[in-house]
């Protein structure tokens, strides 16, 4: 699973880091990914939705394993 969730994550990954962002994958349990937002993605007002409507969304499109993704503190 860890697999599938960090190849997904390399796809999103260049859109957060052309805007100075990055995500790292921390854990994946009983459907909930955790990841931990960095760089400018970690202080932004958006990252709630950049965390639903981007990050989520598409893990959910591809990984019918994913319920929700949640952002864990540094």
């Amino acid at each position: 699973m860890k697999e599938k969730i960090e190849a997904v994550l390399d796809e999103i990954r260049p859109s957060l880091q052309a805007d100075g962002g990055d995500v790292e994958f921390v854990d994946f349990e009983d459907g909930i990914v955790k990841v931990r937002l960095k760089g400018a993605c970690a202080g932004c007002p958006m990252s709630q939705m950049t965390l639903a409507m981007g990050i989520e969304r598409v893990l959910k499109e591809r990984i019918s394993e994913v319920e929700k993704v949640e952002a864990v503190p540094l």
